[in-house]
């Protein structure tokens, strides 16, 4: 595909996002469609050479659309919406073209520097201290931002369990990290989300679960007394989860 095709099929791209999005009501929700339905329409192998666009196209809906479920309707009532816009669509667009790579100051300035903005923006809104925030050079504050919540979880848990290691090397130097990341607790209500548990078993860090209240709430009351008894079991609680 060269540039004068890539003009051409981009903008039937975006009409068929378009159509997609204004006509999704009329698509069913969850696919009618059973486990190892794609086999059979796909063949054995990798093609030896490239098919054309049409032909490539056409799959979308013989293959893939079978088989989606279509978070962006109207009838999705399950978890939660896909979040994306007409805005968002064009910026993945032109993302995609630009294709930085954001792991340091000089692979990509701006992405670097848009992004501290941007936590700064979020930090304020919900009103975090100036601590929390990257307002110079030294500052203590900042932040990423992550790809989902899930890996949110992750990344706030293994923050956590870090900065756990370091202070139990403090008090008790001695210690290699792997005996200590046996010794950490984190917590969470038994009705928390999935990403939760699964951040503990990456993190390999035990977790324990808090019965909820009717209200299906975590009671600080329910927290202490686990806190306190794996204290007294020698466990060093690091983490919980609201």
């Amino acid at each position: 595909m060269d540039v004068n095709e890539y003009r051409r099929r981009g903008k039937e791209m975006v009409d068929y996002i378009a159509d997609y999005l204004e006509n999704i009501r009329d698509r069913r929700v969850f696919p009618d469609v059973k486990p190892g339905y794609m086999k059979n329409l796909l063949p054995e192998f990798a093609p030896v050479e490239g098919e054309n666009w049409d032909a490539i196209f056409a799959d979308v809906e013989r293959v893939i659309m079978p088989g989606i479920t279509h978070w962006q309707s109207p009838y999705m009532h399950a978890y939660f919406p896909a979040l994306n816009s007409f805005p968002s669509l064009l910026g993945d667009m032109l993302a995609d073209a630009i294709n930085c790579l954001g792991f340091t100051w000089a692979s990509s300035p701006a992405c670097t520097e848009l992004e501290v903005i941007v936590m700064n923006w979020l930090g304020k809104m919900i009103g975090l201290p100036d601590d929390f925030l990257h307002l110079h050079n030294k500052s203590p504050g900042g932040g990423v931002i992550q790809t989902t919540a899930s890996e949110s979880t992750l990344v706030c848990l293994l923050a956590g369990r870090t900065r756990a290691i370091q202070r139990f090397h403090e008090r008790h130097p001695g210690f290699q990290d792997a005996e200590i990341n046996a010794r950490l607790v984190a917590y969470c209500s038994d009705q928390a989300h999935s990403s939760v548990e699964k951040a503990a078993l990456i993190g390999l860090v035990r977790m324990r679960f808090i019965e909820a209240d009717d209200s299906l709430a975590m009671r600080g009351k329910a927290l202490r007394e686990a806190i306190e008894d794996d204290i007294k079991q020698g466990l060093v609680p690091f983490w919980v989860n609201l």
